[in-house]
């Protein structure tokens, strides 16, 4: 039996600035049914940790951020942290960030504006490429419905689940080992897609692939593209917030697409994306934030 054994709280330090709505806007628009929640100023989720289930609640203030973590054992708290840590990318010298992307007189409104805005990470690299396979060329919407699903028909049931926000807690995301055994036709998707998902379970389960760290960015990447029905968008969505790249653009995106004609690039935009590098995974979070903004 799944079962949580401790509390605890705690402030995460952050590198100021941080723009923690579009963070929680962010998380809050991709929450899935019974491992995700999100109310207020709060996010809450599910975790597997390596010594069973837990828990993480953080609360968004002005200066800090709060965790309430749950854990099945006190061994399991400091990777814990690290995966809020990770999630929420409090780690990173924005400031310096910031000063590269605001060369650019494209960029620099839209950053100067939104200020502080984060690549949202993960706490669990597989299941980031579950949820970027299946959010191929489908809305944010429908790719929730769908993750759902998942999560009710292959996720471990947690009894005695927390129950933040009204949203029952009562999941844990399915493993690697669990969707490399599913069958891709009785799987809600296209069975192409669902063929997809099951080869990146596959590969992961068997250790021929980590998407959690560790391993050479272009060789993770390659190994993606290898994959079949791995495109290019797929591979570099994953390697954002799965693997951490700092420096992946998406230029085959629709939303990218939208937000750089808002900002006015047109037949220029390859060459002025160029300079944006090394920070060009920064510089998608503020083409997309344009879109959900005023003029800058």
């Amino acid at each position: 039996m799944l079962t949580f054994a401790g509390r605890t709280s705690m402030s995460l330090e952050v590198q100021q600035p941080y723009r923690a709505a579009s963070m929680l806007q962010f998380l809050g628009r991709r929450a899935v049914a019974g491992i995700e929640a999100v109310g207020g100023d709060s996010y809450a989720r599910t975790l597997r940790l390596p010594s069973g289930p837990g828990s993480l609640r953080l609360e968004f203030r002005r200066d800090t951020i709060s965790c309430d973590l749950v854990v099945s054992d006190p061994t399991d708290l400091p990777v814990a942290v690290q995966r809020c840590r990770r999630l929420l990318d409090l780690d990173t010298d924005i400031a310096r960030v910031e000063t590269h992307l605001c060369r650019d007189v494209h960029l620099a409104p839209w950053v100067r504006r939104h200020t502080g805005l984060r690549v949202p990470g993960h706490v669990d690299g597989f299941e980031v490429a579950v949820r970027a396979v299946v959010g191929q060329q489908i809305s944010v919407p429908g790719a929730r419905t769908i993750l759902g699903r998942l999560v009710q028909t292959y996720g471990d049931a947690i009894p005695g689940s927390r129950v933040p926000f009204g949203a029952p807690l009562d999941r844990l995301f399915p493993t690697p080992e669990v969707m490399a055994e599913a069958d891709p036709d009785r799987l809600p998707m296209p069975r192409s897609r669902g063929r997809a998902l099951v080869g990146i379970a596959s590969a992961v389960a068997t250790g021929r692939m980590s998407l959690d760290g560790g391993i050479a960015l272009p060789t993770t990447r390659r190994a993606l593209l290898d994959l079949p029905g791995i495109g290019p968008w797929t591979a570099d969505y994953i390697a954002l917030r799965a693997l951490g790249d700092r420096d992946v653009f998406l230029g085959t995106d629709l939303g990218v697409r939208h937000g750089l004609q808002r900002m006015g690039l047109g037949a220029a935009a390859a060459e002025v994306v160029q300079r944006w590098s090394p920070w060009r995974s920064y510089a998608v979070m503020h083409v997309w934030q344009s879109l959900e903004a005023g003029p800058a």
